[in-house]
C-alpha cells in the first residue's frame, strides 16, 4: 500500500471502524483528523477541532514544552497520560500512545487512546485479518505492547526475550497485514479488532 494513500485509506478505514478515540495531529500539534470515537469524547464537531491545537483541550495547557514535543518526533512511538476538558467542561482522563509518521510528505503523529475515564474497550474480537493471515500469539502480545507504547528493548525485557526477536516478531506482523510501518500496524490493528486478548484486563478502565 503507497504511503500516499495510506491516509486516505487505511487510516480513513481504522478511523471509521475503531471503538477506540484516534486523532491525527500535525507537526505543530494541531488536530488534522480525529475519529467518531475521539469525537465523541470530547463533543465537538470536527469543525470545530480542525486546525486547534490539542493542548487546548488538555487541562493544564500542553504536557509538553517545544523542545520536548520536537525530540518526540523522532521517536518511533510514545505513551503518556493526560486529563481532557470535554466540550461540556467535564474532565476525562486518558492513557494514549503516539506514533509519529511522514504522511504525503508532512509530518503527522497518530494518538490513539487505550484508556480512558470513559470506558472505552479496546476491539479484541479476533486475531485474524480479514484477508486470513492470522497472526501467533506471540505476535499478537507484541502488536499490544508496541501499540501501548514500549520500544522494543522494554518489550523485550517484559516479555524475556531479545530485542531482535521483538522486532522480528514486529516484522512478521506489518508482513502479513501488509502495512509499512508501525503506525500503520496499530490502526490496523485497532480499526480491525485484531487485539492481543491475553492483555484485555488490563486495557479496561479501572
Amino acid at each position: 500500500m503507497a504511503i500516499d494513500t495510506g491516509w486516505k485509506g487505511l487510516f480513513r478505514e481504522a478511523f471509521t471502524r475503531s471503538r477506540n478515540p484516534m486523532v491525527l495531529l500535525d507537526a505543530e500539534r494541531r488536530h488534522v483528523e480525529g475519529n467518531g470515537a475521539y469525537v465523541q469524547l470530547l463533543g465537538y464537531g470536527p469543525r470545530e477541532l480542525a486546525g486547534r491545537h490539542v493542548w487546548e483541550f488538555v487541562d493544564g495547557g500542553p504536557l509538553k514544552t517545544e523542545r520536548e514535543w520536537r525530540a518526540l518526533l523522532h521517536r518511533e512511538q510514545f505513551a503518556d497520560n493526560a486529563v481532557m476538558i470535554a466540550k461540556d467542561g467535564s474532565k476525562v482522563a486518558v492513557e494514549f500512545a503516539g506514533h509519529p509518521e511522514i504522511v504525503t510528505g508532512h509530518q503527522l503523529v497518530l494518538f490513539v487512546v487505550l484508556r480512558s475515564t470513559l470506558g472505552v474497550r479496546l476491539r479484541r474480537e479476533t486475531g485474524q485479518t480479514p484477508s486470513g493471515a492470522s497472526l501467533t500469539p506471540r505476535e499478537l502480545e507484541v502488536v499490544g505492547l508496541v501499540a501501548s507504547g514500549l520500544t522494543a528493548r522494554e518489550i523485550a525485557a517484559e516479555l524475556h526475550v531479545a530485542a531482535h526477536t521483538v522486532n522480528a516478531h514486529v516484522r512478521n506482523a506489518m508482513t502479513k497485514l501488509e502495512v509499512r510501518s508501525r503506525a500503520q500496524l496499530v490502526a490496523r490493528v485497532l480499526g480491525e479488532g485484531i487485539w492481543p486478548a491475553e492483555r484485555a484486563d488490563t486495557a479496561n478502565v479501572q
